[in-house]
């Protein structure tokens, strides 16, 4: 028997409220999976500001669509791909070619070294000297070719699965962790060693990011009359 988790339970509980067309299930689904969301995109794009343009036209396109979800994957999975799906279109329009499929090219690029630093401890030079290596971590994650950038903030980032990953991406388990190797063998040529640990932190989506986003897509199903206040 397939193990449901609460998650999924509660997801099928906003699917529900999307149904009836209730403003706080859109909103409640969105700040669920905006930094998922957000972090897949940023793994395509070049900067934050394209990542978010991309969440944005991604839910509105995922809510006009409602209707052909199936749950044959999780939501939070078909969600994904749309996001990275749109992502690409946006590469592809700025005159971007990105391919992420198994035949993807796994030439790697040279990266500029950024200056490294020690971290540890909580003394506020301590707190500084992380707050720097997580900079520098995420510097060194941007310069990555987006077939290895992708892998590893789904990965190591958000922390998916090797299976979760490969469905999102459309590749096979074992390119996912091909990848994931090759990304971390690139990242310690610029930082020895990777503080894997603090990549958690990084690509957050929060705050007035993520309510900018989400009060932007309930405007735009206002204005379609596909989202009801009461």
């Amino acid at each position: 028997m397939q193990h449901t988790t609460a998650e999924e339970t509660d997801d099928s509980t906003l699917l529900a409220g999307l149904r009836n067309r209730e403003a706080k299930a859109f909103e409640r689904l969105m700040r669920r999976y905006n930094r998922r969301l957000f972090r897949a995109a940023r793994g395509i794009v070049r900067d934050d500001a394209e990542a978010q343009d991309a969440v944005q036209e991604a839910w509105l396109h995922a809510f006009l669509s409602i209707a052909s979800f199936r749950a044959e994957s999780s939501l939070a999975t078909w969600l994904t791909r749309i996001v990275i799906n749109q992502a690409l279109t946006q590469q592809r329009r700025a005159g971007r070619l990105v391919f992420l499929g198994d035949a993807g090219s796994d030439e790697e690029a040279d990266m500029p070294h950024p200056t490294q630093a020690a971290a540890g401890g909580t003394s506020p030079e301590d707190e500084l000297a992380t707050l720097q290596l997580r900079l520098q971590l995420q510097h060194a994650v941007n310069l990555l070719p987006p077939i290895y950038r992708s892998v590893f903030i789904l990965r190591a980032v958000e922390g998916l699965d090797v299976q979760e990953t490969a469905d999102a991406l459309a590749v096979s388990t074992d390119v996912v962790k091909t990848r994931l190797v090759r990304a971390r063998s690139m990242l310690r040529a610029q930082l020895a060693p990777v503080p894997e640990a603090d990549a958690r932190h990084l690509y957050e989506f929060q705050g007035a990011r993520c309510d900018e986003t989400v009060a932007v897509v309930l405007a735009r199903l206002r204005a379609l009359g596909i989202v009801r206040d009461h």
